[in-house]
């Protein structure tokens, strides 16, 4: 037996990982270090053996210092740390419990939502104005909205009323609002338009809100609780823990403005680190110039931060405007108003106007807070005028300045044009002999869509089948019914372009980015501005190589990132100076139109946010979207759309691309609902967190939404790549080579695309050998053999740049109505 070898374990055998004792020191290595530290310090060692498993005691790294001393902390030590880490937020959120609806903070804010047509909003609103001892004011601008004042209990309140069919008066208000009060249907709870809002408000951001649920008292008691116990499983989707508030009497009433005054404030980034105010009362100054433009003096509590009076502001759905000066007039909703002589207050509860008397004291005791300094105030400029001499070189001389007139007036030809034609138009018109000349370059420089000829193809079959019924049609029409019958037309119309919709994106899926080599034009002078790449991930690309002229107008920063860690550090530290939170001003905006001061007549919210440096300037943004369950209709890229960022709202014509970590993402023709893309335009610089919502603008003028998220960056060197894709089908197969026809259609495009690497469906590669004859066959090697059902492929790439479609006139939308073309059975419609 001892002649025998040792054993040896074999490669099944089980190997554990040795055990790591300086990871979860005990406590008696927490006191040998102790001891260890004393001794470097001059105080006698324990007695016993030094421990050769402690570092050596000295001099320690300084970021190594915080987390050694939070280590050697004992047990006592940690557990009163965590409890006064613990306790400084509890008084945290206290303060802000407190600062809200006190004398000192703005009033609570609460927005009244009305989520049903059958909501009662005047029963709702009575009610709450019914409290003890409680002062009502009405507001100058909205119809319905209030305040509250309680001096007993050293609150006050502001109540908006919005409907959930006005789209843009809701998420303005849920911008600014403390709280949001959802009045509910005590049988339904919401409607279709109630569902709708929701699911824009959810994606805006929701702040605190409660759920009230007035009426219900004329059912029996057994029933109620029936009916009470239905509405609470229909909201728990919506709302899994929220609580209904019953609101029939004045005690329930009460209930939940307690409630609304002590729940936990709920913080929307975007607003926390913006100066915010709705306005309370507003008064329009006429400039000497024109009527239309004025200074537009806008009064309300100012929120969320310091107020700069060098700063600009953004009047939500308007624009960017100056503030010329702050004034501070005496607070209208104060709790312990000044008595002026002569009158006496007989009654607790009061509704009082804003006009007469309190515009009166108003103009006498307005204070001039602080006024705009010219070298300090931030610039209105947005975007950068292009110098097109800048890349020049050299000046031309006047010799050569001389022969380019001549050769202008060279070339000037004698064309027939309308009577009343100036020289500038006239060098618009086109004969018939140059159209078609300048109609291939205008497809090329157009990076729209329409590019794909295998979708022109089928667009085309749909236009002839059109026509052939529309024939037939026309020889039975009626005539009793003419008007009825061309309504109905209108509506086969817009069915048949959603069809061809459907068409096309499901073409898509099936062969992406596939199309067909043309015939008439050469592949070399189609796809020209293309390239092939080795890989797509791997292979470079230069950010700043063809940049389009657009460019030149935006702004970029060195380090965004950078940038925006030290404006919100700025922030934290509240180095501003201005107008505090709470505090009760007007503002003086300059050159305002005067449709703003019409539509606060009308009823609509006025809104303000301070603007941060640079985000005035327009740029590319970048937002990571994802479609939205409630919409199916396919949506292409460079379709105008709505958005709603953070505090603004635009049109424009996005690109869609994918969401990867790579330097260069593909560009996607349709919004898919199966994955989050990046939603890609030009548009004012926003600062992120900012949520961000899609809206796409019905016939009808309603707002459907398509996609929500947020925002992901502000970066014009992020590369979206256009894919395309040619095929052709292996003719004659060899070993490892083959014969590949109906890619290219003559001998000069096989030659011009011969760098480019070929691939297969099924996985091969390989590249072009040799052209074959004159009609585009050719002879292709590969790194196996293929199967005769494969297509061999060959990519090409681009990059593309989103279209200037920036306007930020956002038209109102029609109150919104369920579309019944969105529904998926089409042919029960149809029926």
């Amino acid at each position: 037996m001892a002649a025998q070898g040792a054993h040896r374990p074999g490669p099944l055998k089980q190997q554990n990982k040795a055990h790591k004792g300086g990871k979860h020191s005990g406590s008696s290595q927490r006191r040998a270090g102790g001891e260890a530290g004393r001794a470097s310090r001059g105080f006698p060692a324990a007695p016993g053996p030094p421990d050769r498993s402690l570092p050596p005691a000295g001099r320690v790294p300084v970021k190594a210092q915080p987390r050694r001393r939070i280590r050697d902390l004992s047990r006592v030590d940690r557990r009163h740390q965590a409890l006064q880490l613990r306790r400084q937020r509890k008084e945290a959120v206290l303060a802000e419990k407190r600062s809200l609806g006190s004398r000192d903070g703005p009033p609570h804010l609460v927005v009244v939502v009305l989520l049903h047509s059958r909501a009662a909003a005047h029963d709702t609103l009575r009610l709450l104005q019914s409290q003890d001892s409680a002062i009502v004011r009405a507001d100058e601008g909205r119809a319905g909205g209030f305040a509250l004042l309680c001096p007993r209990f050293k609150q006050r309140w502001r109540f908006v009323t919005a409907q959930a069919g006005d789209l843009h008066a809701v998420l303005d208000l849920a911008k600014v609002a403390d709280s949001l009060l959802f009045i509910l249907d005590s049988v339904d709870g919401w409607d279709s338009a109630g569902e709708h809002c929701l699911s824009c408000l959810f994606a805006q951001g929701l702040p605190s809100y409660a759920l009230a649920v007035p009426g219900g008292s004329e059912l029996p008691p057994k029933k109620r609780i029936d009916a009470r116990k239905k509405l609470s499983k229909a909201i728990e989707k919506r709302f899994p823990e929220a609580k209904l508030f019953p609101l029939n009497t004045e005690q329930e009433s009460s209930l939940l403005l307690r409630h609304l005054s002590s729940q936990k404030q709920r913080h929307l980034a975007f607003r926390d680190r913006r100066a915010h105010l709705l306005a309370r009362a507003a008064e329009f100054v006429p400039s000497q110039d024109s009527e239309l433009v004025g200074t537009l003096k806008v009064s309300g509590f100012v929120r969320g931060q310091t107020l700069s009076v060098n700063s600009l502001v953004h009047i939500v759905g308007h624009g960017d405007f100056q503030v010329s000066q702050v004034d501070a007039p005496p607070d209208p909703l104060s709790l312990n108003p000044r008595v002026v002589k002569g009158q006496k207050r007989t009654q607790d509860m009061e509704v009082q106007d804003e006009c007469g008397n309190g515009a009166d004291e108003m103009e006498e005791d307005v204070k001039v807070l602080m006024k705009a300094d010219p070298s300090k105030q931030e610039s209105l400029q947005s975007e950068v005028v292009p110098d097109p001499m800048e890349g020049e070189q050299t000046w031309p001389t006047e010799e050569e300045l001389q022969e380019a007139e001549n050769s202008l007036k060279a070339n000037r030809r004698v064309v027939k044009v309308p009577k009343g034609t100036s020289k500038y138009q006239a060098a618009w018109i086109v004969d018939d002999g140059e159209e078609g000349s300048e109609k291939d370059d205008d497809d090329d420089e157009d990076d729209d869509m329409d590019d794909d000829l295998m979708e022109e193809a089928v667009s085309q079959e749909g236009e002839s089948s059109e026509e052939e019924p529309g024939e037939e049609e026309s020889e039975t029409m009626t005539v009793s019914e003419c008007l009825r019958d061309d309504q109905y037309d209108e509506k086969m119309e817009e069915d048949e372009q959603m069809l061809e919709r459907y068409k096309q994106e499901r073409m898509d899926e099936m062969f992406p980015d596939e199309v067909d080599t043309p015939r008439d034009v050469p592949a070399r002078v189609r796809f020209q501005k293309y390239r092939g790449l080795k890989s797509f991930r791997t292979s470079p690309w230069d950010p700043k190589e063809n940049l389009p002229r657009d460019y030149a107008r935006i702004f970029q920063f060195q380090d965004f990132s950078r940038t925006r860690k030290n404006l919100f550090r700025q922030i934290e530290k509240e180095e501003t100076e201005g107008a505090s939170v709470g505090w009760y001003v007007t503002l003086h905006v300059c050159n305002v139109p005067v449709s703003v001061m019409e539509s606060f007549k009308e009823g609509k919210p006025l809104v303000l946010f301070s603007l941060l440096p640079h985000e005035q300037k327009m740029s590319v943004l970048n937002f990571l979207v994802r479609r939205h369950p409630g919409n199916s209709e396919p949506v292409r890229a460079k379709e105008e759309l709505i958005f709603h960022c953070g505090f603004r709202r635009f049109r424009a014509s996005p690109l869609f691309s994918q969401h990867t970590s790579a330097d260069k993402h593909k560009l996607e023709r349709f919004l898919r609902p199966d994955a989050a893309l990046v939603v890609t335009v030009y548009a004012p610089i926003t600062f992120p967190p900012a949520s961000v919502l899609l809206f796409k603008q019905r016939s009808n003028g309603m707002h459907d939404l398509i996609a929500t998220g947020s925002l992901l960056s502000v970066d014009p060197d992020r590369i979206v790549i256009k894919r395309l894709v040619l095929s052709g089908h292996p003719f004659k197969i060899f070993t490892k080579t083959a014969v590949v026809r109906y890619m290219f259609f003559n001998r000069d495009d096989v030659m011009w695309f011969k760098p480019v690497e070929l691939r297969t469906k099924w996985g091969r590669r390989g590249h072009i050998k040799e052209p074959l004859g004159t009609h585009g066959h050719m002879k292709c090697h590969f790194d196996g053999q293929l199967k005769s059902q494969d297509t061999v492929l060959l990519n090409l790439y681009k990059r593309v740049f989103p279209k200037w479609t920036y306007d930020p006139h956002v038209p109102e939308p029609v109150p919104w109505v369920r579309s019944e073309s969105a529904l998926p059975e089409r042919e029960v419609e149809m029926e």
